[in-house]
């Protein structure tokens, strides 16, 4: 008998039986593409807001601990937090998860996760691709990558613009380290030390949606001015990002660090800016509010479970991030 393209490593039998058992937690799967009902009446001027990203080496410790339910989460949250920034409402996700092998059980945790960060953010789940490529990942590693579109009306797009001296900035705690720094991360502890610590260091990325939609939707328009998402580039580069006019100045005494951070900093010797650069450092995502707001935007957190604290304020500049 002749080469099939199961002998190459492939095999579509295993992938259909994925397919059916992930079928509860999509919604339209099974065509070649999925289909969302757009309501766009309900928008004077919609602009669709997308984002694309993945979980990066975290996925390493994934795979050292052997429990896979939490990257779905991540997954999700890195790109639903993202177009959140823009102030939109995450609308619908898909993923692509390539592998050298198929393992159903391990993939079905996957997409759990998956479905689990969907129901977080509020969005459908609508479909996805799995590629099972032996030769090219090993058989027992995967990556994944997600693909979010949500939905803003343009007079209520936030863009940072509207950020002036005297606004307080707010952050939002994390939930550890989310899905940011993990090559430093395995470089700083032994094998032994990542697997002993994976529960810390798997714990999922916030999903901050609900949390910040109920703010736009209860407060006056232009009180929340400027949302970013601290991930890869930290403090440094994702609140620039919505500065114009303005610097930021951030009072590193203002909310409590978490201690992993701190024990990353000690083992590993690294400077505090490479710190603020890399990693979250407890505060997963940062408002920039007006300042007679603040107080009654963190009481409104406290409702939703999250923990936020004013940790500066805008001041004269041209854009850049102070961290004293």
């Amino acid at each position: 008998m002749g080469i099939t393209y199961k002998k190459t490593g492939v095999n579509i039998a295993e992938a259909d039986k994925f397919v059916n058992a992930i079928k509860p937690f999509t919604r339209g799967i099974g065509g070649f593409g999925g289909l969302y009902p757009l309501a766009a009446h309900k928008y004077k001027e919609p602009y669709l807001v997308s984002s694309t990203d993945g979980v990066g080496t975290k996925l390493k410790i994934a795979f050292l601990s052997g429990k896979h339910d939490t990257v779905g989460i991540d997954l999700v949250g890195m790109n639903v937090n993202d177009i959140l920034c823009s102030g939109a409402r995450p609308l619908f996700f898909l993923d692509y998860i390539a592998t050298g092998k198929v393992r159903k059980k391990v993939l079905v945790d996957v997409v759990k996760g998956i479905a689990d960060g969907c129901r977080q953010a509020g969005c459908s789940l609508v479909g996805g691709e799995t590629a099972e490529m032996p030769g090219f990942y090993k058989s027992d590693e995967y990556d994944l990558a997600g693909f979010c579109v949500g939905i803003v009306d343009k007079k209520k797009m936030i863009d940072g613009s509207g950020i002036k001296p005297g606004d307080k900035i707010l952050g939002l705690e994390s939930n550890g380290l989310h899905s940011n720094g993990f090559s430093l991360v395995r470089n700083v502890f032994s094998r032994t030390e990542l697997k002993k610590r994976s529960g810390e260091l798997l714990r999922p990325t916030r999903i901050y949606v609900k949390p910040v939609l109920s703010l736009l939707d209860t407060e006056a328009q232009g009180t929340i001015k400027g949302i970013a998402h601290i991930t890869g580039g930290a403090f440094y580069d994702k609140i620039s990002r919505i500065l114009r006019n303005v610097d930021a100045r951030i009072y590193r005494d203002s909310w409590i660090i978490p201690p992993i951070f701190r024990l990353i900093q000690k083992k590993g010797n690294v400077a505090d800016k490479e710190m603020f650069h890399t990693f979250n450092m407890g505060v997963g995502m940062v408002l920039i509010v007006k300042e007679n707001r603040a107080r009654s935007i963190i009481s409104k957190l406290a409702g939703f479970k999250v923990r936020s604290w004013v940790m500066g304020e805008a001041v004269k500049g041209r854009g850049k991030v102070e961290i004293l």
